[in-house]
């Protein structure tokens, strides 16, 4: 299976996002410390859940990096996470 689609699956299984976007950026660090021939080491999460109601930017993303533990522990190189709750993704609108 994709580490995306791994990502997707997992983030949707323990946070139910009302808005889930993930986006393997390998490609942009070819070269770069990290990067794997094939890609799936550099990834982009944009996420928006109730759950992150109350919760300050650091714990939202704390929480994600939780939830991703084993990806980040064998195979990401780097994770890039903008974590919203619907209402404050609305306004930003």
């Amino acid at each position: 299976m994709a580490m995306a689609t791994t990502i997707a699956n997992k983030l949707r299984a323990a946070l139910a996002p009302t808005r889930l976007e993930v986006e393997d950026q390998s490609h942009l660090h070819a070269g770069h410390a990290g990067a794997r021939e094939g890609g799936e080491s550099h990834f982009s999460v944009m996420i928006e859940a109730n759950t992150f109601q109350g919760m300050s930017r650091l714990a939202r993303q704390r929480l994600v990096n939780e939830v991703l533990w084993e990806e980040l522990a064998g195979g990401i190189h780097a994770l890039s996470i903008r974590a919203q709750t619907p209402e404050e993704a609305r306004k930003a609108l």
